[in-house]
């Protein structure tokens, strides 16, 4: 692979192969030999980089940080100078950026967020559903009662609408038709069984509208306009070929089709795999057997398999790794195995994965394989509630005596994660996340949130005291002090009632002259507003609970912060007369209050940042202060009439994890495991990361269903007539009618062909899993939730976990005997 200096190159790299650090040091030396050609160069501002173009942002740190240590520790060159390190969505940016008027765009357009996008998008489908009332009805089961009818077409329709909106303006985009063409593509969609179709493409025209009249395009538009950029301007796309000489692509299983094309275009490679004069030279590294985004993007490992095999094109594959003990390549390469001969289903034996086997490494690798290694697979059907107390129950044990390992849960869902932090919480292990969003990104949303919510509403005292708490009081205090500790510690307060202090009203006679002098100027560390962090809170925690409670009982907030000529209700608080740390750190709550409703007359975003500055000291807390602000400053630009609750209603979806939203945390710059922490991820966030000991959890039949007649889906809901899938049968029918072919539409078909392509994905997961772990793997299943009232609804243990279960079983026995 390092020898590669022309044509096209594809590599098939298994889990733990170096395939990061190879690439890596491939675009080191390509970097250097294109230094040494320099006096080659007749226009200066053509100069020739390398291109790197990965999946995620924190790859693309990754590669910086490692292609810069490179050049200079071993080529003596400047770092970053040379290359471009790039996501295959950010490409796309700077394509349309530098020819915007080429895609029909002005120079200041926006790129719509996931959250801005879902604002569009639901401001259309609300628009679409009032139009199409009924819709739902094509797909529910005759066996529902009415009410039950009702019920879902009030809580589950809006939600099911949005999946097959999104899916079918998904698709489009992918096909490169916008709304007018595909409308003159599909034509009348008027009969019944297409009403779904229809009610996607109508939500399609108004969304995109919607992202018209903002300025703005989302993710999938910055592909097909790239494309479009590039077809349009020959000159231009020429230039880029001689700009990038060399482009190389990592994770290429997670390419989708537009993403391909635009390489395609810049490599000037065809698709039927020949190579036209003047392209670039392109090296494509990836494992299809780690394409776990194929089901919910538009991402199809089948075109990296293809270009493996063009005409042309040379491949090799890295099939050395040094990451896992033995046992664990054992099970990892059994479950390619088994699946590929063994699987009950045919055409998973077929596409589920590439047959391909990990091979240790030598002795004398750099990288040697540990020789340290213990493996469980748990076939004991466990509760949800028993496993996650299985695991805790482990790691408590463990955890203690193996201070410098490092250690990962991991689950298929976010919600199984969340639990499993609350576990490991009660029992103070311990643990970072790497769910949904970050802790970071929770914690920074909540507390900006909270005292927003409150600035709406200051004259209740139930906000003022959980302002006080939970913001004022919790800051510099970590874990202990999460939403979760503090409402258990707020409902232990309030049910002893015998210690709560006797608060008295303050004496007519008795003003602010009345406090000590050197508690009146404890206010003096409180610095000018927005200028830096406020002092922290010194109460310990029975102090701050005695405070919550006496705030909960004020009769009138404005006697706390505005005391009038009658005197000031503070003067006469007893805890506070006769705890003086009390007393001042009420001082200084009152007077950060005081200052923060001056500051809500602000705009969003000035009031937003001036929080922050306030609060936060972490950079990371900073810059997500600074990005919630402009997310705020959007919202309340497109939503006019928004007043401070809607906008710490916003605050609230970010912090409950509701939706997606892109912080600066580590989780989205480069994660790197703690030593002696536990690390709580779900299986694809744990994708390209590695600890020595790893936990999977849930491996049941609905999790990792193998498309057999009893495994249930959760693309198929329970009011769907004949368990269809809502939003494959009508992406199987827009393909349908685009191709000529409504006649071949068969019901049902789709959501067959669905379930396999699922339980394709769910294998690759499982694969993920068990190569994330160095030494020590543990798997576990549970019997879901429905099961523990209901043993006819049960769920089994995953075929491919009883299979492996099975052989690992037999190696045990025959190791022992």
């Amino acid at each position: 692979m390092l020898e590669f200096r022309e044509g096209r190159l594809g590599i098939s790299a298994v889990p733990g192969s170096g395939k990061t650090q190879t690439l890596s040091y491939l675009a080191a030396q390509l970097v250097h030999e294109l230094a040494t050609r320099r006096d080659e160069i007749i226009n200066p501002f053509e100069t020739p980089e390398v291109l790197i173009v990965t999946f995620s942002n924190s790859a693309v740190e990754n590669f910086r940080q490692r292609i810069s240590q490179i050049l200079s520790t071993e080529f003596e060159l400047l770092p970053n100078v040379g290359y471009r390190v790039r996501t295959l969505h950010a490409l796309a940016n700077d394509i349309v950026r530098m020819r915007p008027a080429l895609a029909g765009l002005t120079d200041d357009f926006q790129i719509a967020d996931e959250r801005a996008a879902q604002q569009v998008l639901d401001e259309a489908l609300h628009h679409q559903l009032s139009n199409e009332p009924a819709a739902l009805d094509f797909i529910l089961s005759g066996a529902l009662k009415e009410f039950q009818a009702a019920t879902v077409r009030r809580e589950k329709w809006p939600e099911q609408a949005r999946d097959i909106a999104s899916m079918v303006i998904r698709r489009a985009k992918d096909l490169e038709l916008t709304p007018v063409e595909l409308r003159g593509r599909l034509g009348n969609l008027e009969e019944p069984s297409r009403v779904l179709l229809r009610l996607g493409l109508n939500v399609y025209e108004t969304y995109q509208r919607g992202l018209q009249m903002r300025n703005m395009v989302d993710f999938d538009d910055l592909l097909r306009l790239a494309l479009l950029t590039l077809r349009l301007a020959p000159d231009f796309l020429e230039r880029l070929r001689r700009r990038w000489p060399y482009v190389l692509e990592d994770e290429a299983q997670d390419s989708s089709l537009l993403q391909e094309k635009m390489l395609r275009l810049l490599t000037n490679t065809h698709e039927r795999g020949t190579q036209g004069a003047g392209g670039s030279h392109w090296v494509r590294v990836g494992d299809p057997n780690q394409a776990i985004n194929t089901t919910f993007t538009t991402a199809d490992p089948a075109h990296l398999r293809q270009f493996l095999h063009e005409p042309g094109a040379l491949r090799r594959d890295l099939p050395d790794s040094g990451r896992s003990a033995r046992p664990i390549i054992d099970l990892a390469n059994f479950l390619v195995n088994w699946t590929c001969i063994a699987h009950p289903v045919a055409w998973l034996r077929q596409h589920a994965f590439l047959q391909q086997a990990i091979q240790p490494t030598s002795l004398s690798d750099p990288q040697p394989n540990p020789t340290e290694s213990f493996t469980y697979l748990d076939e004991r059907a466990h509760t949800p509630d028993d496993e996650l107390k299985a695991v805790a129950d482990s790691l408590s044990r463990w955890l203690p005596g193996h201070p410098d390992w490092t250690a990962a849960v991991l689950v298929p869902e976010n919600s199984r994660g969340f639990q499993l932090a609350t576990e490991l919480k009660a029992r103070n292990l311990p643990y970072e996340e790497l769910l949904r969003s970050s802790a970071a990104t929770r914690n920074v949303a909540g507390k900006l949130e909270m005292v927003v919510r409150y600035l709406a509403e200051p004259v209740e005292r139930m906000r003022l005291a959980d302002v006080y708490r939970q913001v004022w009081w919790a800051r510099g205090r970590g874990a202990e002090t999460d939403d979760e500790a503090l409402e258990a510690d707020r409902a232990a307060a309030a049910a002893d009632v015998d210690d709560t202090p006797d608060v008295s009203s303050a004496p007519d006679d008795q003003g602010d002259d009345a406090m000590p002098d050197t508690l009146a100027e404890s206010v003096l560390v409180v610095p000018p507003l927005g200028a830096g962090p406020l002092p922290l809170s010194a109460l310990n925690q029975p102090q701050a609970q005695q405070v919550e409670k006496t705030l909960h009982r004020l009769t009138s907030v404005e006697d706390f912060l505005y005391p009038g000529p009658a005197g000031d209700w503070l003067a006469a608080l007893r805890p506070a007369l006769e705890q003086p740390a009390i007393m001042a750190d009420l001082l200084n709550f009152r007077q950060a209050v005081q200052r923060w409703l001056q500051a809500g007359v602000l705009p969003i975003d000035q009031l937003i940042l001036t929080l922050g500055r306030e609060l936060f000291t972490e950079p990371s807390e900073l810059a997500l202060t600074h990005k919630l602000a402009l997310v705020l400053t959007h919202f309340a630009e497109t939503q006019a009439s928004a007043r401070l609750l809607e906008l710490a209603n916003e605050l609230h979806i970010i912090a409950r994890n509701e939706r997606r939203f892109l912080g600066f945390d580590t989780a989205d710059t480069g994660y790197q495991p703690k030593k002696g922490t536990v690390t709580i991820a779900t299986m694809h966030a744990a994708k390209g990361l590695e600890w020595d000991r790893v936990y999977l959890m849930a491996l049941n039949n609905y999790s990792f269903p193998a498309a057999q007649p009893h495994d249930s889906y959760q693309s198929e809901p329970w009011y769907a007539r004949d368990a269809l899938n809502p939003q494959a049968e009508t992406i199987a029918l827009l393909e349908a009618i685009l191709d000529d072919d409504a006649a071949g539409y068969v019901e049902g078909a789709a959501s067959a062909q669905a379930r396999l392509a699922y339980a394709a994905e769910r294998l690759r997961l499982f694969y993920v899993g068990i190569t994330r772990a160095r030494k020590d793997l543990i798997v576990t299943w549970n019997i879901g939730r429905f099961g523990v009232q209901d043993s006819a609804r049960r769920n089994q243990a995953a075929a491919a976990f009883t299979a492996l279960h099975e052989h690992w079983r037999v190696r045990l026995k025959n190791k022992t005997s």
